[in-house]
């Protein structure tokens, strides 16, 4: 007589916990991140200012931004840039969840909502992960006119010309967004 074992395997489902995201505390988070963003490049753009005005300004952005955007993404952990519906600088252009927000953005301006409170957040799936996405509206304030204003000073005009050959950020009054602050941060 032959012995036949038999391997059964159960057909049971098995449901494992999944972590829940805390998106009240990556929100606290990344407005940390986007306020010490914003002060750094503040900074660094009124000292550009006060050193030789505007033309100057405009050379301490080329150079200095792209640097501090580096650093705030690099101490913080974070995917840290800026993006607008106007681009000076091409390389900061929107994706479509970007492009999306700033679009509403700019509808809760128009119901009267106030810019300086304005943020968005998301968690998507983004190259088969889980992300969560923030973005902080930046206003146009007075100094920012003397760059991205209807009207600019010809040596200004020149030297944008110069750094941003393809530049459209022109035309904001203050009280306009003028772009956002963006953060991602994979989970």
């Amino acid at each position: 007589m032959k012995i036949i074992k038999l391997l059964i395997i159960s057909s049971a489902i098995i449901s494992l916990p999944v972590q829940a995201v805390d998106t009240e505390a990556l929100t606290k988070e990344a407005r940390g991140v986007s306020m010490s963003f914003g002060k750094a490049l503040k900074g660094h753009l009124m000292g550009g200012m006060k050193a030789g005005g505007p033309v100057n300004a405009l050379t301490v952005c080329n150079t200095k931004a792209p640097e501090v955007t580096q650093a705030a993404g690099q101490s913080s952990g974070w995917g840290v840039a800026r993006t607008s519906l106007k681009l000076r600088n091409t390389s900061n252009a929107p994706d479509a969840w970007e492009r999306s927000v700033l679009q509403q953005f700019e509808e809760r301006k128009i119901a009267g909502e106030d810019i300086t409170k304005m943020e968005a957040t998301e968690v998507i799936n983004a190259d088969g992960r889980k992300t969560f996405r923030y973005m902080k509206a930046v206003p146009t304030v007075g100094p920012c006119v003397l760059c991205h204003g209807a009207e600019i000073a010809p040596e200004v005009e020149a030297k944008i010309k110069q750094l941003y050959p393809q530049d459209k950020a022109r035309g904001f009054k203050p009280g306009d967004i003028r772009g956002a602050f963006t953060l991602r941060k994979a989970l």
